[in-house]
């Protein structure tokens, strides 16, 4: 390799080609269809309510104080690796050609998740809060630039410290960036004094760079954090052999083991229940679909978009919990005692069949907390049963 532009070309590349060989198997089946579905539903809800919300709703302030707390983080995407530390020494001085480069796919990379935002509110902005187009072209205009400031100033922060109090840096920029949204909203007088905050902020992080030497072991433990967490989104949906699963003991539900008679049939289905409830990926994976059907029962106001939501959310917490808990290749205690192979099997799908039923007990206390009017919703805990044992059927 020539140079450090050669060196990102290639990490890129291959980063690039790590991310679509996993978010293929992400942004298909279900999961397509629960996102269209919820896109849909959120879509009319807001429409529905945009029509009798109050005028004097604070529709400015709501936009930059969320588009505010997610500006503040921005942390910088840099790939670097951990045998930089002793291959990259001899180049640290010529390391900001590197770092620009990281610095610029970072802005890029990340500019969505504030401008999102911004898109979403834009009838909220007109309709309620009655703001001009060209003062939203202006917001616009500010939260790109607000973006590139706060992810140069976090990059420098966590060069100069090492991450140390890096949310109190981040809390700051996030009252600043506030302050600067609110002011291009209001357009008041004294918009252009408040650039002075951000530019003095900028030239003082600048400063404490130089003459810093590059804390590469910061970075790379950020970045092995950082991909980190995707492999743990992606081994959702498709074996990842970066990731192993993480167990912990929950002493809190050892009380539910003694729902399990002490008899010798009932090994397996002792074995497997406490599978699920230490196993980290399996346990949460169950609670946020399970939440995510009780928010949708109780606030998806359109009964067919609900029935099919909550229908989707069921077949895949039986299908994956069913999955994960019967495709286990490893060596267990249990195999070396005579027990009837077809045990497990069963015992998984006595599992399944028990936490489906405790799903629907809980949408339908969603159901009954909210008190909605349509009747049919009342039939929900109902469709979570049946999807889920039709799933267990079909499914290998």
């Amino acid at each position: 390799m020539n140079n450090l532009h050669d060196v990102w070309r290639i990490r890129f590349i291959h980063y690039i080609n790590e991310l679509q060989k996993y978010m293929k198997y992400v942004f298909t089946g279900h999961l397509a269809i629960v996102f269209v579905f919820v896109l849909g539903a959120g879509g009319y809800q807001y429409s529905e309510w945009l029509k009798s919300a109050p005028t004097d709703f604070p529709a400015t302030w709501l936009v930059s104080i969320v588009i505010g707390l997610l500006l503040a983080y921005s942390p910088p995407t840099t790939l670097i690796r951990e045998p930089d530390q002793v291959y990259l020494l001899p180049l640290e001085s010529k390391l900001m050609s590197y770092m620009k480069k990281a610095l610029a796919w970072s802005f890029w990379s990340q500019i969505y998740l504030v401008l999102l935002p911004l898109v979403v509110a834009i009838p909220l902005l007109t309709q309620v809060g009655q703001v001009k187009p060209m003062t939203i072209g202006m917001v616009l205009i500010t939260i790109v630039l607000l973006k590139f400031w706060n992810g140069q100033i976090e990059f420098a922060f966590q060069w100069a410290n090492s991450g140390k109090r890096i949310w109190g840096d981040r809390s700051i920029r996030a009252l600043i960036s506030i302050s600067t949204i609110i002011a291009t909203f209001t357009l008041v007088p004294f918009y252009l004094v408040l650039l002075i905050f951000p530019i003095g902020f900028y030239s003082l992080w600048i400063k404490q760079v130089k003459g810093q030497p590059f804390p590469y072991e910061h970075f790379v433990k950020m970045e092995q954090n950082r991909m980190l967490r995707f492999y743990r989104f992606a081994n959702y949906f498709t074996d990842v052999p970066h990731v192993r699963g993480s167990i912990h003991r929950r002493p809190w539900m050892d009380v539910m083991y003694r729902l399990i008679p002490f008899q010798e049939g009932n090994a397996q289905n002792y074995l497997v229940f406490r599978t699920f409830v230490r196993t980290d990926d399996t346990f949460y994976l169950w609670l946020r679909l399970t939440a995510l059907s009780a928010i949708g029962a109780a606030f998806i106001g359109i009964p067919v978009v609900v029935m099919i939501f909550v229908g989707a959310l069921a077949f895949a917490s039986a299908i994956q919990i069913k999955q994960a808990l019967s495709s286990s290749s490893e060596f267990r205690m249990d195999m070396l005692y005579p027990l009837v192979e077809s045990a497990r099997k069963k015992a998984v799908l006595k599992l399944v069949r028990v936490v489906q039923v405790l799903q629907a007990i809980i949408v339908l206390i969603a159901v009954l907390l909210i008190g909605v009017e349509q009747g049919i919703l009342y039939t929900l805990p109902l469709i979570v049963v049946v999807v889920s044992e039709i799933t267990l059927r079909m499914s290998k």
